[in-house]
C-alpha cells in the first residue's frame, strides 16, 4: 500500500478572541439568505464504536482516543438555494457587499456544468431541500467561492471532525442514547421519509445545536477512505487524510432510504465510480452525480485560518476519474 499522505489543515495562527467563537451567520454577499454556523468547541473523544456495539463494522475500530480544534460547522445541510447561486451568477441579487473586489475573486472559481437532467430528481429544491448529486470535488469548489466570497476559509469536514460534531459530547450508539426507536425525532430515513429527502432543520438538533446530521442527505467528508486508519498513530490528533486517488472518499451520517443501521455516529460509507452509473459523459463529470440522490455536504470553518499556500492546496483539482 503506498505511503498515506497525511496532513492538517490548522496550522496558522491568527488572532482570535475567545468571545468571538459563538453562533453567527455569514452574509454572503449577492444573497439574500446567510449561512448559519454553530461552534464545535475544542477537545477529546473516543472515535469510532467498541467492539459491543450493535451493528458495529470492522472499520469503526480500533476505537481511539483523538483530539480536536475547534471549528464553526454549518447548522444545516447546504441547500439548493445557495449551491445554485454559486452554480448560476444569474441568480445573485444587488448588494453592497457585493463589490468589484468580491467579483473579481470569484471571477476565478470554477463554477460546474450544465447538468443533463434535473439533479434533484424532483424531491425538490425550493425553501430549504439540501443539495444532492454533487460529487466532493463540487462541494470543495462551493467553498472554494465561499472563501472568494466572504474571505473566510470553509472546507468539508474532516472525518473525525464530523464525528466528533455528530457526537456532540455523546458516548451512546446515537447522539441521543442507544435506543433506535428514538430516530424518527431527529432524521429522515427509511421509516420516516416517504421516498425523498426533506426540508432541512424539521426535526430535533444534536446538543451542539446541528440539524440532520444523521438520515436526510448523507454527507461528503474532506478525507480519502482507508480501512485500517484507526490503529495508526496519525490518527490521534486533527487527523486529515488527504485524497490521492479519485476512490474511495469517505461519506458520513447515513440518508433518507439508509436504515438506524447507517446512522450511527461511528458508521463509514465510501464513494465509489457506481454513484456516477448512469452518467452520460466520456469522460465521467467533475461536478455532478447521476446515482446519488441522497447525497449531499454541510461545510466547516476553522478558527484557526490556514496560510493562502495550504488554501489553494486544498482547493487543488482532484486525481482523474476512472474513464
Amino acid at each position: 500500500m503506498k505511503k498515506l499522505t497525511i496532513s492538517l489543515l490548522f496550522f496558522a495562527c491568527v488572532a482570535f478572541r475567545s468571545e468571538d467563537f459563538k453562533p453567527y451567520t455569514e452574509h454572503i454577499p449577492g444573497l439574500q439568505h446567510g449561512l448559519d454556523m454553530q461552534p464545535i468547541p475544542a477537545g477529546e473523544f473516543m472515535m469510532g464504536s467498541p467492539e459491543s456495539e450493535k451493528d458495529r463494522k470492522p472499520d469503526e475500530g480500533p476505537q481511539h482516543k483523538v483530539k480536536i480544534d475547534a471549528f464553526w460547522m454549518a447548522k444545516y445541510e447546504i441547500s439548493w438555494e445557495m449551491y445554485e447561486a454559486y452554480f448560476n451568477k444569474e441568480l445573485e441579487v444587488k448588494d453592497e457587499k457585493n463589490t468589484a473586489e468580491v467579483a473579481t475573486r470569484v471571477s476565478t472559481v470554477a463554477r460546474p456544468t450544465q447538468p443533463y437532467v434535473e439533479m434533484s430528481f424532483g424531491q425538490g429544491k425550493e425553501s430549504g431541500f439540501p443539495v444532492c448529486n454533487v460529487t466532493q470535488f463540487a462541494a470543495r469548489s462551493f467553498c472554494k467561492w465561499l472563501y472568494a466570497k466572504t474571505g473566510h476559509f470553509y472546507r468539508l469536514p474532516t472525518e473525525a471532525e464530523w464525528e466528533y460534531a455528530a457526537r456532540a459530547g455523546s458516548k451512546t450508539t446515537f447522539y441521543f442514547g442507544d435506543d433506535a426507536s428514538k430516530m424518527k425525532e431527529y432524521a429522515w430515513y427509511f421509516e420516516n421519509s416517504d421516498g425523498a429527502y426533506k426540508k432541512s432543520g424539521q426535526l430535533k438538533p444534536n446538543a451542539w445545536g446541528l440539524y440532520d446530521m444523521y438520515g436526510n442527505v448523507a454527507e461528503w467528508t474532506s478525507d480519502l477512505y482507508v480501512a485500517d486508519f484507526y490503529g495508526k498513530p496519525e490518527a490521534a490528533n486533527n487527523p486529515y487524510i488527504k485524497p490521492t486517488n479519485h476512490y474511495p472518499h469517505v461519506i458520513r451520517g447515513g440518508h433518507w432510504d439508509d436504515d438506524a443501521d447507517k446512522l450511527r455516529s461511528a458508521s463509514r460509507r465510501t464513494s465509489t465510480p457506481e454513484l456516477k452509473q448512469r452518467d452520460p459523459q466520456i469522460p465521467k463529470s467533475d461536478w455532478w452525480l447521476t446515482d446519488a440522490p441522497f447525497l449531499g455536504f454541510r461545510v466547516v470553518r476553522p478558527v484557526k485560518q490556514p496560510s493562502k499556500e495550504e488554501i489553494e492546496a486544498y482547493f487543488a483539482r482532484p486525481p482523474k476519474d476512472i474513464p
